[in-house]
């Protein structure tokens, strides 16, 4: 917005104690009840320009590359800031400003005033952290991004399925290679030719991610089309023979992803099984069972398909699923995974 677009008066009455009215205050006299500080001018706080100033002057300096802040704060926040920083310092710079969407509940903004709110504490009760910054990066950061737990549902989901395939990269690697092998650690196998899908699948994954990335950070891209990709192909081939070039192959994507994970924030630092552990833990949680009920439901389950009661088999599989609870026959067992809450 143009300065001369601006118009004075509108939200709040006009103080007249200013000489322009697009001036903004510095110091805030004290009030009743108020925190104020003694200073030259009185006692007082901070304006609120001010404060955000002096945190990224003390602990950034006055040039740094990216200030980040709601796309409501570009007028008169910002634009506040950049003018007491040129005050304070002729060599302030700021590289990039970076304006972000709002979050929304119901499709209306989050307002602690409106009760239309929930706290990232409340949310990662239910849900894994890692789920949660999944789901704010499959928005663009500019866009507003309207939450629900179905959404984060989603990507508690699509964060399990990013986490086993890495757990099945490095199975396959150490049954292949032996176990003498550590998580983000290359152990080269020399001169491997890669089959031409295999070495496509590394090739596109990495160009496409460091493409969108260098185009105004499109992460709703990466994890939306990018790296799905690239973990259909590797699940496509999982189950099929491997030599040593596919062992080659499976290091190679795993170093991949996870740099993209890295990059994004979504690389824990702790083994894979105990990030999908705790996926499933979490998963428990919200579906109000702990892994008691669940081996009890398998046991009930195995009971009736082995009397053919295949009926009440199917019961029990289908009211799992819809608390959020899959189970799997694998050989003679079986186990169980996270999965989408089913509304039927």
């Amino acid at each position: 917005m143009k300065s001369e677009e601006n118009i004075s008066g509108i939200r709040v009455e006009l103080d007249k104690r200013k000489k322009n009215p697009k001036d903004f205050v510095l110091w805030k006299a004290a009030k009743v009840g108020e925190p104020s500080w003694d200073s030259p001018w009185g006692a007082g706080r901070p304006g609120w320009h001010i404060e955000c100033s002096a945190l990224s002057s003390h602990y950034l300096s006055f040039s740094f590359d990216i200030h980040a802040g709601g796309m409501d704060l570009m007028v008169p926040h910002h634009e506040n800031e950049i003018a007491q920083n040129w005050a304070a310092c002729s060599e302030s710079n700021i590289s990039y400003w970076m304006h972000i969407g709002t979050v929304t509940k119901n499709n209306r903004k989050m307002s602690k005033s409106d009760g239309n709110f929930i706290t990232i504490r409340d949310v990662t009760k239910n849900y894994h952290p890692l789920a949660l910054r999944h789901f704010f990066l499959r928005t663009h950061y500019r866009s507003t991004v309207d939450y629900s737990s179905s959404q984060v549902d989603t990507s508690s989901e699509a964060v399990f399925y990013i986490y086993q395939t890495l757990q099945d990269c490095q199975d396959i690697i150490s049954t292949i290679h032996g176990d003498n092998r550590y998580e983000g650690v290359d152990m080269s196998f020399g001169a491997v030719e890669l089959t031409h899908s295999a070495q496509n699948c590394i090739d596109k994954m990495h160009k496409e991610f460091h493409g969108k990335m260098a185009d105004d950070l499109h992460t709703s891209h990466v994890l939306n089309v990018v790296l799905p990709e690239a973990l259909k192909f590797v699940n496509s081939i999982l189950n099929k023979k491997h030599d040593i070039s596919m062992c080659q192959f499976f290091m190679e994507i795993e170093k991949e992803i996870r740099e993209v994970l890295f990059v994004l924030g979504l690389l824990a630092p702790f083994p894979y099984s105990q990030v999908l552990q705790e996926l499933k833990h979490k998963a428990l949680v919200r579906a109000g069972l702990v892994e008691e009920d669940i081996l009890r439901f398998i046991e009930e389950r195995a009971l009736a398909r082995k009397h053919k009661d295949y009926l009440r088999s199917d019961r029990i599989r289908d009211e799992l699923v819809r608390k959020g609870i899959t189970l799997m026959d694998v050989g003679n067992g079986t186990i169980w995974r996270p999965c989408l809450p089913s509304q039927h």
